[in-house]
């Protein structure tokens, strides 16, 4: 359908499946309407607002999978200076489809045969088993308009109602006295971004009333709660079999073996991973000794380092007896896998000491900790609690504006 606008002498062309009832031209916003012969007259005109339309008349996209073309555009605006931007889509079978953006957030809207009684604006309504919360009611004024339209643009405000469950909305809206529900989704700007290629997209701000959260809070905590089952499960099953095995116990002399190194038989451990306890016993007295403990593996030769000092002192001064240190030790050679291993123990004490002579080692491969499983556990449910206290600043941020918010105190 071409239009020629009398007062900018703007020419617009668009092919149309349905009988034109108002024209906007999208040059300067002249409002015309169809007479009882069909033609197009001028009535009045909308105070021009540049760039407010990201969309162009005759823009072609494919959303959800259908090539639709822009026919016409709305600026709606609200009490308070809240406004919005429709836009108008019409595919190859001449069926229609709307788009609705606000502060860089797009819904995909369409038409539904569904009548809601919302008179009396219930706080909830029924869609397709589905439970929608009431967001909103109020009334609205179409600030601007452009392109083809199959209705006559109200002169009298338009009476709206909104309820949501995030990703999807259902806004019910009475124009001319004719009430039309519509069912919407939140669409991505990405996927707007690839229908509409050649589109300038505004950037996005807030939270959409129908913006889903990053993550479902029920499939998160469901699915933490399968892995954590599978964790504890699956340490249960491989060691449940394990129990503590002793692999070395030697009391050495520092005569025979000061900083000399001692060769341990070779022993075999059998299961899954888990710590290596050393235990260190010996007689210092205001002195200090050192070991050093190497786990050797007799397959790779890859040798796992440990050393420890032990140290005791005490004394008198200022009237009072004092000591520090300890005159036995204990340390871990953490994560030994299953495997054949000997150990290289290399005993030291203080050169001075004269009356420490002997040293008592014991090395222990533990019963395997749960340490881990409960750490992953624990990470698992300070994450999820941290994704519950994002979720409700999100659902207050998406609330802010609605008289019928549930975090309202």
């Amino acid at each position: 359908m071409k239009v020629p606008c009398y007062h900018c002498n703007t020419v617009t062309e668009l092919k149309v499946g349905f009988e034109v009832v108002n024209f906007v031209c999208p040059h300067c916003q002249s409002l015309y309407f169809a007479d009882s012969e069909g033609q197009l007259r001028l009535k009045s005109k909308f105070k021009s607002r540049e760039d407010i339309f990201f969309l162009k008349i005759g823009d072609k996209g494919t959303i959800k999978g259908d090539e639709y073309t822009v026919t016409g555009a709305l600026l709606k605006k609200v009490y308070g200076g809240y406004n919005w931007t429709e836009y108008i889509l019409q595919n190859a079978s001449n069926e229609f489809a709307y788009l609705s953006e606000t502060d860089g957030h797009w819904i995909f809207l369409i038409e539904i045969e569904e009548k809601f009684d919302v008179k009396q604006h219930p706080k909830t309504i029924t869609y397709d088993g589905d439970i929608f919360d009431l967001y909103e009611y109020c009334d609205s004024d179409i600030e601007n308009a452009q392109g083809y339209f199959d209705f006559s643009l109200p002169v009298k405000k338009v009476h709206m109602v909104e309820y949501i469950q995030p990703p999807f909305m259902i806004s019910i809206e009475k124009i001319n006295n004719v009430e039309t529900a519509f069912f919407g989704e939140y669409i991505s700007k990405k996927e707007i971004k690839k229908g509409f290629s050649k589109a300038y997209l505004p950037y996005q701000t807030g939270v959409n009333i129908a913006q889903p959260f990053y993550f479902d809070l029920k499939n998160t905590a469901v699915i933490f709660c399968i892995f954590a089952l599978l964790i504890i499960g699956s340490n249960w099953y491989i060691y449940k079999d394990q129990t503590k095995q002793d692999v070395f116990y030697k009391v050495v002399t520092f005569d025979e073996f000061n900083n000399k190194e001692i060769t341990s038989d070779s022993f075999y451990l059998r299961g899954g991973s888990a710590p290596m306890s050393i235990y260190i016993g010996t007689d210092v007295d205001n002195s200090w000794a050192n070991v050093d403990v190497a786990l050797v593996n007799e397959k790779t030769n890859d040798e796992i380092h440990a050393n420890k000092d032990i140290e005791f002192y005490h004394g008198y001064s200022d009237g009072e007896s004092w000591n520090e240190g300890s005159s036995s030790e204990e340390f871990n050679i953490c994560g030994v896998k299953e495997g054949k291993y000997h150990l290289l123990i290399t005993p030291m004490k203080a050169p001075e000491d004269m009356n420490n002579n002997s040293m008592k080692i014991k090395v222990v491969w533990n019963e395997p900790s749960n340490r881990n499983v409960w750490l992953v556990i624990i990470f698992m449910i300070v994450v999820f609690i941290l994704i519950r206290f994002l979720k409700i600043n999100f659902e207050k941020k998406r609330w802010s504006d609605s008289s019928y918010s549930p975090y309202s105190e």
